[in-house]
């Protein structure tokens, strides 16, 4: 037993000497937008969008939700309840028609527990598109 209790020790006094190592700082919600961002240039705001042509989403942690469109992006900034809004949740959304539109309400269920969170009220959708090149 007193054998055990050094090896515990001893093995306790290694891991509080080895020097830590930090993992990298995960990048603020504005920096996640600006990376998404990058190179795209905004155009005037909708109030809907086509269901049929979003390819994939992705949540600003309490910011924004991005709907990704061919090579068009997206962004809507809830009116409602963003702040709520993490990365690691999955939308439900709930719609009547072929459109997602600014009047319609997203729910918010825990990835994990699969538990109601809360929901967002979308607000009007903000499409990105690249830069064109200039031309020579």
């Amino acid at each position: 037993m007193f054998k055990m209790l050094l090896t515990a020790g001893a093995t306790l006094a290694l891991s509080a000497a080895a020097p830590s190592v930090a993992a990298p700082a995960r990048p603020t919600p504005a920096q996640q937008l600006d990376t998404a961002l990058a190179g795209r240039v905004a155009g005037r705001p909708t109030h809907c969008i086509n269901l049929t042509d979003i390819t994939s989403t992705e949540i600003i942690d309490g910011t924004a939700i991005l709907y990704r469109s061919g090579g068009r992006l997206y962004v809507n900034r809830p009116r409602a309840g963003a702040a709520s809004l993490r990365d690691d949740d999955i939308l439900v959304t709930q719609t009547f028609g072929s459109q997602l539109c600014s009047i319609d309400t997203v729910r918010l269920v825990d990835r994990l527990a699969r538990f109601p969170r809360g929901f967002v009220s979308l607000g009007e959708f903000v499409p990105y598109t690249r830069v064109k090149p200039a031309a020579s």
